[in-house]
């Protein structure tokens, strides 16, 4: 698994969970569903984001870039 589709699956799980802990239990779990889609939406702008961090401290790889093919000219 690399660090993006790590990020996704975490980020997935973080709102999923505050959420219907937001129904079920506390309303007030709803801030942190906020500070996950605030934090993915400033991570678009500026390609830094926390978990990222941690992840790739964690020994998570970094997703490598697909081969262009060699084309050949005649």
């Amino acid at each position: 698994m690399t660090v993006e589709r790590a990020l996704r699956v975490i980020a997935g799980a973080f709102v999923t969970l505050s959420v219907l802990l937001g129904i079920y239990v506390n309303a007030n779990f709803l801030w942190f569903t906020l500070f996950v889609g605030v934090n993915l939406f400033q991570s678009g702008f500026t390609e830094w984001c926390p978990m990222m961090v941690i992840l790739r401290k964690g020994g998570v790889p970094d997703a490598i870039a697909p081969r262009t093919p060699v084309t050949r000219s005649r």
